[in-house]
């Protein structure tokens, strides 16, 4: 497992845990219950052709909307009728579902070979139609267009932008055992842990996963030149560059909100510091300058601060300094106090709080602090949790747990006290989470 020993060193790693196949599928898994959960009502999408639908469309988006937190969707088996049209609906019989929403739809295969896919939201007590969209997709896209109809069902009934049509990165460590070595694979999905494409291989280690604001590029930490590297590569070319290979520590890449500049954690002055790479002019900016050990520095979304660990008080807490655009640099403020341990922390997309590791009972937890009322909510009960990331919208966090030993991960809504969503890597260790920013159409 990677974990960060910030009373040690802060960036001394802890080699991942062995399994036995070379590669990683995630597997979704839906466990306890929702206690606050709205029901609704998703119909199996109707599909008259020859041969099976390519893509359950309706099983993805009741998968999507239960894994929010805010929904419970009926299973097949709890709805009255399975509709895929309004004028053959009985809502009497719907009423008694306490289901307030219903989506039907339709998917078909045109003479050009792509899918037509139709859905709409239909309101149960008024038979009203809330929204309607038609898609017209290729095949690779049917999984996707089932990610957006969530997002639209979301914002619609949420008022709040879905996050379901967005990638995570993530990184896997599996042994071979033929060649009796390890093999560390990053890798990108969609979010539900789907249609995983392979980054990087590699028999050195992988770590710090970081998107560029236009979800194009991943900055990364790699050791296949036996030290630590900081690299940015194109997802689409899979084109690759250095951007840090100062002697001794080269960690923790976070790219800014503009996409001009990357925070990193650098010690080729000798000590664990924060610095700004100003990836254009390739002009580096230190910014912290203090005997403590400082790292993980995470922008905020306007880019005018950073928030990083540093244990300058004697434990590791965050800080959170001002970074200017004309490179000017305030004084660092102590930013959480309460316990001895708090490391890792992220602003959430609105700014108004920070998703971070805390150490709560002898384990280590994600909470997520107000920076409002300065009060931390304990989102995880686990023992080992680490790496947590927030989903653009701010409403899900994902993190990096352990399961009987070997590396998960997790997800959960930040507004409710529904149980986790868990992605199961089926073979490896799978750690180092990142959630991509929203895609573009």
């Amino acid at each position: 497992m990677y974990r960060i020993k910030l009373n040690i060193l802060l960036i001394s790693y802890v080699c991942l845990l062995a399994s036995s196949q070379v590669f990683a599928v995630l597997d979704v898994e839906i466990r306890g219950g929702f206690q606050s959960a709205s029901p609704i009502a998703i119909a199996p999408f109707s599909w008259t052709q020859s041969g099976a639908i390519p893509v359950d469309i309706a099983s993805v988006i009741r998968s999507d909307l239960a894994r929010s937190g805010v929904f419970s969707p009926l299973e097949n088996n709890q709805l009255p009728e399975r509709p895929t049209m309004t004028s053959s609906i009985n809502w009497s019989r719907w009423k008694s579902t306490q289901a307030e929403n219903l989506v039907v739809g339709q998917v078909a295969r045109n003479k050009q070979g792509n899918f037509i896919v139709e859905f709409k939201l239909l309101d149960i007590y008024t038979g009203k139609t809330s929204i309607e969209y038609r898609y017209n997709v290729k095949s690779k896209h049917l999984r996707r267009v089932a990610h957006q109809i969530s997002d639209k069902i979301y914002q619609q009934l949420m008022h709040t932008k879905g996050a379901f049509d967005t990638l995570i990165a993530y990184v896997v460590v599996n042994n071979n055992i033929n060649a009796n070595k390890r093999v560390y694979t990053l890798a990108v999905a969609d979010s539900d842990g789907y249609a995983e494409q392979i980054i990087l291989r590699s028999k050195k280690p992988i770590m710090s996963p970081a998107w560029s604001p236009d979800g194009q590029k991943l900055a990364y930490v790699s050791f296949e030149k036996n030290r630590s590297v900081v690299y940015i590569q194109q997802l689409k070319s899979g084109q690759r560059k250095i951007v840090a290979q100062y002697k001794g520590i080269n960690s923790a890449p976070d790219w800014s909100p503009d996409g001009k500049r990357l925070a990193m954690t650098l010690s080729k002055d000798g000590n664990s510091e924060i610095y700004i790479l100003h990836i254009a002019s390739g002009v580096l900016q230190r910014i912290t300058n203090h005997h403590a050990i400082d790292t993980a520095a995470s922008w905020s979304p306007d880019g005018r601060s950073l928030v990083f660990t540093s244990d300058r008080a004697g434990k590791p807490q965050i800080y959170q300094i001002t970074v200017n655009q004309q490179g000017r640099v305030g004084k660092a403020k102590r930013v959480t106090y309460l316990g001895s341990y708090n490391a890792g922390a992220s602003f959430s997309p609105d700014g108004k709080s920070l998703i971070l590791v805390t150490r709560n009972k002898g384990g280590f937890r994600v909470g997520r602090l107000d920076l409002n009322t300065r009060k931390t909510q304990l989102l995880t009960l686990s023992h080992l949790d680490e790496s947590p990331t927030f989903s653009p919208n701010g409403k899900m966090v994902l993190y990096a747990t352990e399961l009987r030993g070997r590396g998960i991960l997790e997800a959960i809504s930040v507004n409710s006290n529904h149980a986790p969503q868990r992605l199961r890597v089926l073979s490896g260790d799978v750690r180092e989470p990142a959630w991509s920013p929203y895609r573009s159409r």
